[in-house]
């Protein structure tokens, strides 16, 4: 009866004060639906929260990363949850220049990227190259990573085709004298690159691959990250400016960051002080990403299993107000299959 009692003067509170917390728009919030798992969560995990404790409408516009940044900065679109600055630093930096978007907070930092090894290989008493720790020392390993169509080589799994990173990778492979050793081969979906990955993985078999975190790939299963000269930022913005660079260095740390249109954050300040609070880590997107992948949850099931785990999280992110409103709308969920 004393529980009744209490949900329903909580009912009754959140009633009257729903005014005072609705949304700062009427129309949908329109989120860039980026084509990569970490981002769908984000963007459904900001979803759950917007809908259930700001009382707004939002809608999610799929696509891949130029259109729908450049929609962003048109004001198609209000807000992505994942902007990698260093990935898209012309296009993003002039947006910013231009005052059409801003970076509202970083959503996790430390973001990396690189080329990988399964764990197997290198350790362990029957490792197959316990002395494979750099990108330098590949050469005299490219009979372990033969190419099944070229078995003269060794096959290197470069990043998706079409993304920023395949371009850096293939560069990267002309500056440390590996392109005569190794062919070059472009998956064309991130599927078909993590498929590739897990394959070798559960038969133990060797790959050499590119690979970034955070990913549900590198949540489940372990990888060693080859060693590359120290970032250097004047050394890797050549390596897409020169034909033929003869230097490379690793990929930087990054802060991803989320980014909205300017005019929408502008009429949206609530909704822009959440996005502000809005942090995560990249071990738990690590983790929430296997989860994903080992229960086959989709996105907006992830994000409830996230709401429901990581209280301590997003509690700092929502005044109570909102807060007492999304436990509400959590009850009324159940526990992800």
């Amino acid at each position: 009866m004393y529980q009744s009692i209490s949900t329903f003067f909580i009912l009754l509170c959140l009633t009257f004060s729903s005014p005072a917390n609705a949304c700062d728009v009427e129309r949908p919030i329109t989120f860039a639906g980026l084509d990569w798992q970490s981002n769908a969560v984000h963007t459904a995990i900001a979803e759950f929260i917007l809908n259930e404790g700001f009382d707004c409408r939002t809608e999610v516009i799929p696509g891949t990363t130029i259109p729908l940044l450049q929609g962003v900065a048109r004001g198609d679109i209000d807000i992505v949850m994942e902007v990698w600055p260093d990935t898209v630093n012309v296009m993003w930096n002039r947006g910013l220049r231009d005052g059409k978007v801003i970076e509202i907070g970083v959503n996790f930092e430390g973001a990396s990227q690189g080329w990988y090894v399964p764990a197997y290989m290198v350790t362990g008493n029957n490792a197959l190259a316990p002395e494979l720790k750099s990108v330098t020392d590949l050469i005299k390993y490219q009979n372990l990573f033969t190419d099944p169509e070229e078995p003269k080589k060794g096959r290197f799994y470069n990043c998706i085709a079409g993304w920023n990173c395949e371009i850096i990778n293939s560069a990267k492979l002309k500056a440390y004298g590996l392109s005569q050793y190794y062919t070059n081969f472009r998956p064309g979906t991130g599927v078909a690159l993590s498929a590739a990955i897990v394959s070798a993985y559960k038969k133990r078999q060797p790959i050499l691959t590119y690979y970034w975190s955070p990913t549900w790939l590198l949540g489940k299963y372990e990888m060693v990250k080859l060693e590359e000269p120290v970032y250097d930022s004047e050394v890797f913005s050549n390596l897409i400016k020169q034909k033929n660079p003869q230097q490379a260095s690793a990929y930087p740390l990054i802060n991803v960051v989320i980014g909205a249109n300017l005019r929408f954050a502008e009429d949206a300040p609530t909704v822009v002080d959440f996005l502000k609070n809005y942090q995560t880590s990249v071990d738990i997107v690590n983790e929430l990403l296997a989860n994903m992948y080992d229960r086959k949850l989709d996105a907006k099931v992830a994000a409830i299993y996230f709401l429901k785990k990581y209280k301590d999280y997003w509690y700092t992110w929502v005044e109570p107000i909102a807060r007492d409103k999304i436990l509400l709308a959590l009850d009324t969920v159940g526990e992800p299959k």
